[in-house]
């Protein structure tokens, strides 16, 4: 699959701007998201993306602020050779090392995830993903059912396995995607990891102890029902992939489905957040 990046420049010094736009290039339809430091990029598919639903997203903002934006095409052969060029090792909250095959290995950390990242998204770099990793790193696993939402390259559902989880699932609705989990679970030897190509219709009818949805806010929205009809009593929901200013509307849908709030971390903007199943009475 091909790919648009969309770098967008910001000219007013308030986040909150940057924030507002953000959320409109989500809404149409760009699904990752990257800070740059005077604005940011966006990706979309060159199948889903339509220049008039973009135009018609931006325009109630041009005469509040100045912004500007330039895109680029990137084909799928590509992807390799940039994050071969980009792509450093990292390491979360001292315990998780995450490197590519071309790194050296550093058996002196606990856990060891290594990842091929090929054109799917989700190395553990981007404040999402490693906010959703500490969370992982501070919960007991051990024993507990995990579904892994846009999984992208498998790299959580890689790491709820090494955590002892006693049944892993991950799902992104991208071929691509769902090859690569495949492919990066033989690398990091957690083949029992069940991989699944589709969105909330490919989300098995089992009850689960744990999910991580690193999307999204828009996709969130739609699918948190479905994630509170399969998740257990007591379980927890941990969702990331927007801005601190999407929190009112996310929370406001999630306790429609009793799904309360328990915490959240924050980075540059990036909010990751854990719900709790209540009963109910």
């Amino acid at each position: 699959m091909d790919y648009f990046e969309f770098s967008f420049r910001v000219d007013a010094q308030e986040d909150f701007y940057k924030d507002l736009l953000l959320n409109a290039v989500s809404e149409a339809g760009f699904d990752t998201f990257e800070d740059t430091a005077d604005g940011f990029n966006a990706y979309i598919s060159s199948e889903s993306y339509d220049e008039l639903t973009l135009r018609q997203h931006l325009k109630p903002f041009e005469e509040m602020f100045a912004f500007s934006y330039h895109f680029t095409f990137i084909p799928q052969k590509n992807w390799n050779e940039v994050w071969e060029s980009n792509f450093e090792p990292i390491v979360i909250s001292d315990r998780c090392y995450i490197r590519a095959t071309f790194h050296a290995p550093h058996p002196e950390y606990p856990y060891e995830i290594v990842i091929d990242p090929k054109m799917s998204f989700g190395t553990g770099h981007h404040q999402t993903t490693s906010m959703m990793m500490e969370f992982m790193l501070e919960e007991n696993l051990r024993g507990k059912t995990v579904l892994d939402m846009g999984c992208g390259t498998g790299i959580l559902a890689i790491l709820a396995a090494k955590l002892g989880a006693s049944g892993v699932t991950a799902i992104d609705f991208d071929p691509v995607c769902y090859e690569s989990t495949k492919e990066n679970s033989v690398l990091n030897h957690t083949s029992e990891i069940q991989v699944f190509c589709g969105s909330a219709e490919a989300i098995p009818d089992i009850r689960t102890d744990i999910i991580f949805a690193n999307i999204n806010r828009n996709i969130l929205l739609e699918q948190i029902y479905r994630y509170a009809e399969i998740l257990d009593t007591g379980g927890s929901l941990y969702l990331s992939g927007f801005y601190e200013v999407d929190c009112p509307l996310l929370l406001e849908e999630a306790a429609k489905y009793s799904l309360e709030y328990t915490s959240q971390k924050k980075l540059d903007n990036w909010v990751a957040l854990k719900l709790l199943k209540k009963q109910v009475v």
